[in-house]
């Protein structure tokens, strides 16, 4: 764990990522790259220089079988908060809309439900798993797809929703988070 907080600390620092007196949301799905983000700023908030408070907000989306009591007792080992956000996303895009291709869908409903929820809870951080090999898919990706040279950036403001978007593990690769969650037998809820 020292090595992957020596990294986060290190991209937390060269973008300005966290101010002192910052609450910082993490957005928990349940997989290996937000649980491991969750637990590595609430490992770092202890011993980092600018004071910050960790709180983690999961969607439930209603997915049949979903069970996030594991990243409950996680968050209660850790001492965040944690704030389970029921949203009928499944019942509207499976059953309702009946989406042949829901991804985006589900994402763009997810999104507003975090957002409307940290707006609720006075929060304007967000902290989010994506790591280098994210970053390197999203660029091609969007080469191949779109014709253009694009990728997220580490700190990425969203004004509409007044809300701050953070990457913390940009410096990590998939290999290393796996590797990492795995060894200190983090809770993932899927895949």
């Amino acid at each position: 764990m020292q090595h992957i907080l020596s990294l986060v600390r290190r991209c937390v620092e060269d973008y300005n990522m966290i101010e002192a007196g910052d609450t910082v949301a993490v957005g928990v799905s349940g997989g290996k790259d937000s649980v491991l983000t969750l637990a590595a700023l609430a490992k770092l908030r202890a011993f980092y220089p600018r004071r910050f408070e960790v709180a983690a907000l999961t969607i439930d989306a209603g997915a049949p079988g979903m069970d996030f009591g594991p990243i409950a007792r996680l968050c209660g080992e850790l001492e965040v908060p944690y704030h389970l956000i029921p949203v009928p996303i499944y019942e509207i895009v499976f059953e309702c809309r009946k989406e042949k291709n829901p991804c985006s869908l589900c994402a763009k409903l997810r999104r507003g439900a975090l957002s409307t929820e940290m707006n609720r809870l006075g929060l304007s951080k967000i902290a989010l798993g994506h790591h280098y090999d994210d970053a390197v898919e999203t660029f091609f990706l969007s080469l191949f797809y779109e014709g253009r040279l694009s990728c997220f950036r580490p700190v990425t403001y969203l004004d509409r929703t007044d809300v701050t978007q953070i990457r913390p593990m940009l410096y990590l690769g998939e290999d290393l988070v796996r590797e990492t969650v795995a060894r200190l037998q983090l809770p993932v809820v899927h895949n």
